[in-house]
């Protein structure tokens, strides 16, 4: 008949696809470098993949050709600098950083800017792993964190504010991040501002490698308001190791005070009403001694005393003696002359011994879920299909199970000419109908038409199996399509799509280890098939 129906007599199943899926109570936080051309097993410190170029196919894909829904920049379109999120083929999400046309027109210098960045490589950055010079377009890759800025936990906060514990640990670890780029040899930060404080999947808050690289050749520092610029920046457009101090003590009014800084410089109006002057009471701890040289952030300090210059959210969960070393510290780091501002190593010092839960995990502190990394890269190069699981794109998956039809059915038991009944024509009839829902994209209809079919009992084909597993997934029912997926490795215990089923079902279930370990499994099938022959 030229059909080939594939049959299940008790085949053994295959103990690594069926176990039931686990948890595993430890989550993975081992990272992995980007595909397109890139070395994968070139890592360094920490697991963070060594810097290297990216082709802008690469991150045309993972950013969906720069979407705008893929922007993460706080001012969204209108930043000078779009920064988006995206997903590269190995499932590592990344921060793309698009400069405007031409910001940087050579792109021998814009490389050698960006490759003295990706030098660097600490546990307090959000470390750079990569650039893109293609034509005219100039893009940074960073590694991305999911846990927003610190800007958006202080500023605009929805459910709760930022405990104090956990102001004092971004304080100490933003000096860290700033006392390790100034012995590296990289001591200029540009724009240091709470937008540049990021958190990453577990909670802990780190400083975006983008602020070390200028905006452009000419050297524009400084995009943020004039508050947070350093008074010697006005002066010469110069930014030095102590601009960098300045704009750090900037940030710890930001902690202290949970507001913006006020974006003038000279309207002493607009200070008076961002603090409500009340009437100070005896037992009221003063800030005194500060240099009368005056710059905006500075005139803040000046005067107010603690209660008043705190975040009202606050009030009776902060310590006023720990409070009263970061306003010391803040008011020291603002002075006009830069001389007189501390080192990255004294600010290290004086606030390392503030932290007051050192042994809480940051993600707890913050009040967030610890987020699992992306899963490592497949061990085995992926074919189309894999490549289309591991980007969880159902759509692509769709085609490619159409194109295929039941060619991977071939090879299994086949029924004989004697064996055809009505009971088996209307089977067939019913997985036809299924077949022209699937390709029409009808996927209920599908899945009620391959439930006729498989509900029988009497034949069993892996390619209806898949089929069903990916409408269950396109109709929100990963359980269900994990349990065809299986059902469909049980007929066909070596099939890699089986397993690729399986892998796309566990990630949209978030089993992200397990569904890992599923898609090495299909690319180590699917490789052995070609090695023998086979193919797919």
């Amino acid at each position: 008949m030229g059909m080939s129906i594939s049959l299940c007599f008790g085949k053994k199943r295959k103990e690594k696809g069926l176990q039931p899926p686990h948890r595993d109570p430890t989550p993975s936080f081992s990272r992995s470098p980007p595909s397109g051309g890139i070395d994968q097993s070139s890592v360094t410190v920490g697991g963070v993949p060594s810097f290297s170029e990216f082709s802008l196919s690469d991150l045309k894909a993972a950013t969906s050709n720069f979407s705008s829904d893929f922007i993460v920049s706080e001012s969204g379109e209108k930043a000078p600098n779009l920064v988006y999120k995206g997903r590269l083929q190995n499932r590592r999400w990344i921060a793309v950083k698009k400069f405007t046309k031409m910001a940087w027109p050579d792109p021998k210098q814009f490389e050698e800017e960006a490759r003295g960045v990706g030098k660097l490589r600490n546990g307090r950055l959000a470390n750079l792993i990569g650039y893109c010079c293609d034509g005219d377009e100039r893009l940074l890759v960073a590694e991305y964190m999911p846990n927003d800025t610190l800007a958006k936990h202080l500023f605009h906060w929805e459910n709760q504010t930022i405990e104090w514990a956990m102001r004092l640990r971004v304080a100490h670890y933003i000096a860290e991040a700033l006392d390790y780029c100034s012995t590296e040899g990289r001591p200029l930060y540009h724009d240091l501002n709470a937008y540049r404080v990021l958190f990453d999947e577990v909670g802990d808050p780190r400083l975006s490698c983008f602020g070390l690289m200028k905006n452009s050749r000419d050297g524009k520092s400084y995009s943020t308001n004039l508050a947070y610029t350093p008074p010697e920046y006005l002066r010469n457009g110069r930014v030095t190791p102590e601009s960098v101090i300045f704009s750090f003590g900037t940030v710890l009014l930001d902690l202290l005070s949970g507001k913006h800084i006020p974006p003038s410089h000279k309207n002493a109006d607009m200070y008076a009403s961002f603090f409500s002057l009340s009437p100070i009471s005896e037992s009221s701890i003063r800030i005194t001694n500060l240099d009368v040289s005056e710059t905006a952030a500075l005139d803040m300090i000046r005067g107010k005393n603690i209660p008043l210059l705190m975040d009202s959210h606050l009030e009776g969960n902060f310590s006023t003696q720990e409070a009263t070393v970061v306003v010391d510290l803040a008011s020291r780091c603002l002075q006009y002359e830069p001389r007189e501002r501390p080192n990255p190593k004294t600010l290290a010092a004086t606030l390392a011994p503030l932290e007051t839960k050192p042994k809480v995990p940051s993600y707890e502190i913050l009040g967030i879920p610890k987020l699992e990394e992306a899963p490592p890269t497949p061990q085995h190069p992926l074919s189309p299909m894999g490549e289309a699981c591991s980007r969880m794109d159902l759509t692509a998956i769709h085609q490619i199970l159409v194109m295929t039809h039941y060619r991977d059915d071939e090879g299994t038991n086949e029924l004989s000419f004697q064996e055809w009944t009505q009971q088996m024509r209307d089977m067939l009839e019913a997985r036809k109908r299924g077949d022209l829902a699937f390709r029409d994209k009808d996927f209920r209809t599908a899945i009620d038409c391959y439930s006729q079919f498989i509900d029988v009992g009497t034949m069993f084909s892996p390619t209806v199996y898949a089929r069903r597993s990916l409408c269950h997934l396109l109709c929100d029912q990963p359980d269900a399509a994990l349990r065809d997926a299986m059902q469909a490795q049980c007929v066909y215990p070596d099939w890699p799509t089986a397993f690729y089923m399986q892998a796309v079902a566990l990630a949209k279930l978030d089993m992200h280890k397990d569904a890992a370990d599923m898609l090495n499994e299909a690319a180590g099938l699917e490789e052995k098939r070609q090695r023998s022959g086979r193919g797919s």
